[in-house]
Parts: C-alpha cells; sequence; structure tokens
C-alpha cells in the first residue's frame, strides 16, 4: 500500500521475480508488470484494481495483494486491508509520507493491521530516509524502528545515524545495513539484483552503524518488556532475541519495523521479503475470527459479536468474499479470504449476508489475471469462486462483503466498509438499442465496484453514475464504452452534494383510500409516527424502528422502511440524497382489513418528508484534502487561486526549493484544477486530492445548484 508513484507495483515485481512466481522482471513504464493487467492500468502506468497473487518463500506460501495508490481507486486498498493480516507501506525516499500514504495508513489503523514500512527508491538524488522515517513518526503517529542503514558510496558527512548522505552530490546508493546482524548487503547489477554478497560494514559506516543499532535496541526495548529486562541487565542480544522482540512489537501494533532499499534498482527485495516471513503474522498468530449470529432477532449494525471461530482446517467454515470481478466469459469471479475451515469443490454453503445456499463448482488460485484450478482454500488462504454472474434463478450472486459459511453454524462477519461516492456525471446511450447493453454494463460495474453508484434521475429521467473521483468515473466510462462494446454519451462532471437536517422534528402521515368501483371497492390504509434528528456529520443515515407491533405489525415494518429509505434518497431539497441523521418509526395504526404494505410504504416516505421539510433542512458539499506542492516562485500565485477556489490553507511546509500547501477545497471548485496549476507553475507544482468531509454549503451555492436543477426538470 502507498501514496501513487512510490514504487508499490515495481516492488511487487521484483517480489514475484526474486520468489521465482515469475520469469522476467515487468516494468510499469513498458506497461509489462503481472499486477497492472488492465489495458486501462498499462496504457495509464498506473494501479486501478487491486491483484491477488500467491508466491513462496524459503517453504511458506504468501498470499499478496498489490493495491492501487490513487485516491479514486481507495476502495481497493479498503477491501484488500480488511481481509489481509499483514501489510506494507511503501515510501518513496524523496518525496516521503504523501496525502494518500495517510489514507490507507489510517486505512490499516481501522483494521489493526501490523506492518512494515519499506522506504523505496533510496538511489534516488535527494533521497532523505531519515527524513521520511520522521515523518512516519509525525505524521502518521507511528512508532517506526528502522532495522536497516543505507549504505551510501562515496560517503559523505551524515545529519543523522541512518547516513543520509544521498543528498551529498555523487552519492550512489550501493545496498543496505542489517542493524540486527550487523552486516552489509549489496547486489549484483548485472544479475537483475538475484546475486548479492554479504559482507563486514565498510570501516567508514561502521560508526554510524553503531549508533544507529542502539537507537533500534532502545526503541525496541521501550516498547517490549522482555527486551528491556535483558537490555538493562546489560546481557548480550542475541539476533534471534532482537527478531523475537522486534516480531512481539510488530503483532501488537506498537511498532512499523522500517527497511530501505530501491526496487526499481533490484535492492533491498530479499531483506523485505525475509522480514515478512519475521515481522508480519501468519494465519496462526491471528487466532481466531468474530461473527454476529445471522439468526439473532436483534442483529444489527452495532450488534455485538458472539459467535467465535478458531483458525484452522478442522473448524466451520467461515470465508468473506472481498472483492467481485467480471471473467470476461458472462461469469463471476469471488475473492474470498477463508478464516475458518476449508471450502471444496461440491461443497454447498451458506451466503449468510443474502440467506441463501451457494453450490461451489470450481474454485481457482489467482496471480493477477491469471487463475488455476483447485480443489480447497484452506484456513488462511485467498482464493476465487468461479460461478455464474446471475447467481441462478431464485437468488442475486455474491458480492463485495457476503459470509459464506458452513449452513449448519452460521456466522456473519464483519462487512467491508465502503466510501461515499463524491462526484457524479451523466450518461445515456446513443440509441435506444443501446439502453440494454448499457444497463447491463452498469450492473456488472458496480457489483464488481461498490464505491461505483448508479441510479436514474427522478426529474430529468437520465442515468447518473457516482464514484469517488474524475479518474475513477474516466475509467468506468472507458470500460462501458471498450470492455462492453456500449455507444454512449456522458455529460460534465456533477458534485455529488447530500442533504441533511439541523433540528429535531415530528412527521406523520395517515394514507387512506378506497380502490374499486362502488359494487367492489376496498380500502387502503397506513398510518405512520416518526421522528427525523440530525446525527453527527460522518454518521450516515440510521433507521430505527421503535414503533410498538400493536400499532404497525410486523409484516408492514419493511414496507414502512422502504418508504422511508427511497424518500431519504430523494431528499427534500435539491434530490440529492440525505445523510447525518437518524430516524425513528415510533408509531402510527393500521385496519385490520384494509391495510397493505403499498399504503405503509407510502405513508412512511410522506411522514419522512413532511419531518424533513420542517427540520430546517440543509445542503452538504463534499470538501477535499489538497496537498500542491510547488516551487518557491509560484507558492504567491497558487495560494491566490485557492483562495479564488473557496480554499482554506491548514498549513505550508517547506523545503529546499519548494513548498507544500495543505488545504481544503470544496469539490465544486476544483474542476480543471489540474491544467489551471500546470498553467501557473509551467508544469512544475503537483498535487494529490482526497475527500476528507462533507460542509454545509454557502447560500449563494445552494440556491445556484436548486436553480439549475429546477430549469433542468422543465
Amino acid at each position: 500500500m502507498a501514496h501513487v508513484d512510490a514504487g508499490k507495483t515495481t516492488t511487487t515485481e521484483r517480489i514475484l521475480f526474486y520468489s521465482g512466481a515469475t520469469s522476467r522482471i515487468g516494468e510499469v513504464d513498458e506497461g509489462s508488470t503481472v499486477t497492472d493487467w488492465m489495458q486501462q492500468e498499462q496504457e495509464r502506468g498506473i494501479s486501478i484494481t487491486a491483484a491477488a497473487t500467491t508466491l513462496g518463500w524459503k517453504g511458506y506460501v504468501v498470499n499478496l495483494i498489490d493495491t492501487p495508490g490513487h485516491v479514486d481507486f481507495t476502495m481497493e486498498v479498503e477491501r484488500s486491508l480488511r481481509v489481509l493480516d499483514g501489510a506494507v507501506a511503501v515510501f518513496s525516499a524523496v518525496e516521503g509520507v504523501e496525502p494518500q500514504s495517510e489514507t490507507v495508513w489510517r486505512q490499516a489503523d481501522r483494521y489493526d493491521v501490523p506492518r512494515l514500512a519499506f522506504i523505496n527508491k533510496c538511489d534516488r538524488e535527494g533521497a532523505e530516509p531519515e527524513r521520511v522515517i520522521a515523518e512516519i513518526k509525525s505524521r502518521l503517529g507511528a512508532n517506526p524502528i528502522a532495522i536497516q542503514a543505507p549504505l551510501f558510496a562515496p560517503r559523505a558527512s551524515a545529519a543523522g545515524p541512518l547516513v543520509d548522505a544521498a543528498r551529498a552530490s555523487g552519492a550512489t546508493f550501493e545496498g543496505v545495513i542489517d542493524l540486527v546482524t550487523m552486516r552489509a548487503r549489496t547486489w549484483d547489477a548485472a544479475s537483475f539484483g538475484t546475486k548479492f554478497t554479504d559482507g563486514p560494514i565498510p570501516h567508514s559506516h561502521v560508526p554510524i552503524a553503531s549508533r544507529a543499532r542502539e537507537i533500534m535496541i532502545e526503541a525496541i526495548a521501550e516498547l517490549d518488556d522482555e527486551l528491556m529486562s535483558a537490555w538493562v541487565a546489560g546481557r548480550e542480544l542475541s539476533g534471534d532475541a532482537i527478531r523475537a522482540a522486534l516480531r512481539r512489537v510488530t503483532l501488537s501494533g506498537r511498532g512499523v519495523p522500517t527497511l530501505v532499499g530501491a526496487a526499481f534498482k533490484n535492492q533491498g527485495i530479499h531483506n523485505l521479503l525475509d522480514a515478512v516471513l519475521d515481522y508480519l503474522p501468519s494465519p496462526e498468530d491471528v487466532g481466531q475470527v468474530r461473527g454476529r449470529d445471522p439468526q439473532d432477532p436483534d442483529l444489527g449494525p452495532t450488534s455485538v459479536p458472539t459467535v467465535v471461530r478458531q483458525i484452522g482446517d478442522d473448524q466451520p467454515l467461515a470465508a468473506l468474499a472481498f472483492k467481485v470481478q467480471n471473467d470476461g466469459q458472462g461469469g463471476q469471479l469471488t475473492f474470498l479470504r477463508v478464516y475458518a475451515g476449508c471450502l471444496t469443490v461440491g461443497d454447498t454453503v451458506l451466503n449468510a449476508t443474502k440467506g441463501h445456499l451457494e453450490h461451489v463448482g470450481r474454485l481457482v488460485r489467482m496471480f493477477a489475471n491469471h487463475r488455476e484450478d483447485i480443489r480447497t482454500i484452506e484456513a488462511g488462504m485467498i482464493g476465487a469462486l468461479l460461478s455464474s454472474a446471475s447467481g441462478g434463478a431464485s437468488k442475486t450472486p455474491v458480492a463485495t462483503g457476503d459470509t459464506l459459511c458452513d449452513p449448519r453454524e452460521p456466522i456473519l462477519l464483519d462487512p467491508i466498509i465502503v466510501p461515499n461516492p463524491v462526484m457524479g456525471i451523466a450518461i445515456e446511450p446513443e440509441t435506444e438499442a443501446e439502453h440494454a447493453k448499457l444497463a447491463f454494463a452498469l450492473e456488472r460495474l458496480a457489483i464488481e465496484d461498490p464505491s461505483f453508484h448508479v441510479r436514474t434521475d427522478a426529474d430529468s429521467g437520465q442515468i447518473v453514475i457516482s464514484g469517488m473521483g474524475e479518474l475513477h468515473l474516466e475509467i468506468v466510462v472507458d470500460r462501458v464504452l471498450r470492455e462492453f462494446g456500449v455507444r454512449a454519451r456522458v455529460g460534465n462532471p456533477q458534485v455529488a452534494y447530500r442533504e441533511t437536517v439541523t433540528r429535531r422534528e415530528e412527521g406523520e402521515h395517515k394514507f387512506v383510500r378506497v380502490v374499486g368501483s362502488s359494487g367492489g371497492s376496498r380500502g387502503e390504509y397506513g398510518h405512520v409516527r416518526l421522528v427525523v434528528e440530525p446525527t453527527d456529520r460522518g454518521g450516515g443515515y440510521v433507521y430505527e424502528n421503535r414503533a410498538p407491533a400493536t400499532e404497525i405489525p410486523g409484516e408492514h415494518a419493511p414496507a414502512v422502511e422502504a418508504g422511508v429509505t427511497e424518500a431519504v434518497e430523494r431528499g427534500v431539497l435539491s434530490g440529492h440524497p440525505m445523510i447525518d441523521l437518524r430516524v425513528q418509526v415510533v408509531g402510527g395504526s393500521y385496519h385490520p382489513v384494509d391495510s397493505n404494505n403499498y399504503a405503509f410504504k407510502v405513508a412512511g416516505s410522506k411522514a419522512f418528508v413532511a419531518a424533513a421539510s420542517s427540520a430546517s433542512p440543509t445542503m452538504l458539499e463534499p470538501v477535499m484534502s489538497l496537498e500542491v506542492t510547488t516551487p518557491d516562485q509560484y507558492v504567491g500565485d497558487v495560494l491566490g487561486d485557492l483562495h479564488a477556489r473557496r480554499g482554506k490553507v491548514a498549513g505550508i511546509t517547506a523545503r529546499p526549493g519548494v513548498q507544500t500547501l495543505a488545504c481544503f477545497v470544496p469539490m465544486a471548485s476544483m474542476f480543471g484544477y489540474s491544467t489551471d496549476l500546470r498553467s501557473r507553475t509551467r508544469g512544475r507544482a503537483t498535487y494529490s486530492m482526497e475527500f476528507d468531509h462533507y460542509a454545509e454549503v454557502p447560500v449563494q451555492v445552494r440556491d445556484d445548484v436548486m436553480s439549475r436543477r429546477a430549469r433542468a426538470s422543465i
């Protein structure tokens, strides 16, 4: 995991090559990497989808997932971290900790994933590993523990214990110093890094390496009582003792072993693979997985996990579907992490999320986009289920976040957190004949990517697709046109505005209607009372049914929820979905003969509209976290432009010759920013941007949006 261009896929290619999983090294610039297999990835030189593969190292099996570094594809990182036991965070020794570095780190924190840090590109001019370590500590709130020092030649005076000699002109990265064994390793460039030499540390580097080792041991001892006792007692600390302590610190999440290297020059990868085995957890270290009972009548998002599965092949099955992919032949590949038990061809398993049985017809082990048929996926492993995309005549296909389990021992694992889209565009088929093809393509892509949404605008009838940013939607549209062969037109990007309420209000609606002629008429009746109130920002939409069954019978409760939810999706001001609110259905009434689901659905919808319209509704807009790095001479111009875009500067960090501006800017002001920034700085500035939060829009912006919508619906 990493910020875009930190060298993540380049590192992955070397891992696959040195482990023997591939016979040649692929390069991102050539479009020849194993894990960037999509046509769009090869054309753009970036990772778009998480690619899973399996490799062996020193007798162990390693499941590896290469994730995208661009913020628009953050869902791929989210789903991967949900099922992995450990992670390697890759940082550029030149750029250091970047915005997406912070995002993926927070995602790993959310799932308590132990991790290593790999400071890449130490061969580049301006590489400063020690500065990067300081940024990992200050910006990520982590405890990086340097277990290697870079070996530079010729040696220049260093500012710190990690020998940051790369700052000096002419310094060349030659290898690494292992601070645990106090040995130096250098690689043979002619062998593409397959040959290396371990030897004594060069005399000129011994004092600094010795000091760096002292710092490493002190850092580990502060986090591990066992090593602290031995250290304080003055006992000789063996390499095994240090590694054991460092493993305990890593598994507990208290520290992050940090390594250095230059993946493009084939340096440091063997050490990184060794560190994966030495310090990151195996499935056995995880020990157990917890979930909820799908048959619990009080099951809900806040239910406490009460069902426990021990990790092991002899346990009842518990597996999580973390990724779905179109196999290109009308079928569906469902990527699974098996936590407990074994999944075997011929099994019938329960989809605890959907509540139906699933037949296991074919299982495969994935090597990026290549696959190998297997009979069984054991506990702790990752594999894929190949099935019909339709899921059969009576059920929907397995989706991201679904739990597959033993029907006799059901369990519902925690789902995967899905980010909300921040941008949308209208898309329409060129001809009526293309409509069905477009609908099919969008449906398949939405199943693959939960952060991609499709809806039909109630007023205009337009199909609106929403995603995480311009690049995300650009890739989706490109796939619709090329992969699915649809002829379609797209509109201009639209901001994914939202609505919310600002105070608590009650709403009520009584739906009464007579249907049919006087001779055979019948009544329809539904009555709903509810309360709407705001939640904290980021609280989403919460629905609670508190109505007594004597007022709204259980068989009609789902209809009420459906009516309310549809109204929430439509909003009450501008047609945008509502968020950060809680709806509590508190009561109502029914008629023993005339009440039906339709009546209660309408009553729920209209009761919500009545309450929300009275609760001082307002519009929200997505606000982006923006980081711009620009040469000193352009800072004033860049700042002035950001202020004109309603931006708020949060901080400025200076490095020799350049400054980095951190700010918050509304998404609505950022269309075309890439071109404008390039023009203002003669192409010398760079920026990265990610969604941060929703904020209330100024009145003028709100009126503008509502006016445009009113004109569009005429």
